[in-house]
């Protein structure tokens, strides 16, 4: 449920922004104050359903490149081990 709020509290800010831009009140100082501080308040809302999407695991898919890149050094010392002789060389000598 705080997800739907969260997303539902991001559109409504753009919604006026694009209120302000088609009354034309964008070009004074009030108009672009408050564009900034509605651009605020709706990167803060989607930054939580964000977090909440991350949380749940939806975003699973962003963490592919993350998972390869740790699982390569772990197969790369695997290798290596079973590489490795298990007797020690005897030196020359």
């Amino acid at each position: 449920m705080m997800l739907v709020i969260s997303i539902v509290m991001g559109i409504v800010p753009l919604l006026g922004i694009a209120w302000t831009i088609a009354t034309g009140t964008v070009t004074t100082v009030d108009g672009l104050f408050m564009s900034l501080i509605l651009l605020t308040l709706s990167a803060v809302f989607f930054l939580n359903a964000f977090w909440e999407l991350r949380d749940r695991g939806a975003l699973a898919f962003l963490n592919k490149k993350k998972v390869a890149a740790q699982a390569t050094p772990q197969a790369t010392a695997k290798v290596a081990l079973a590489n490795k002789d298990s007797k020690p060389k005897e030196s020359e000598g």
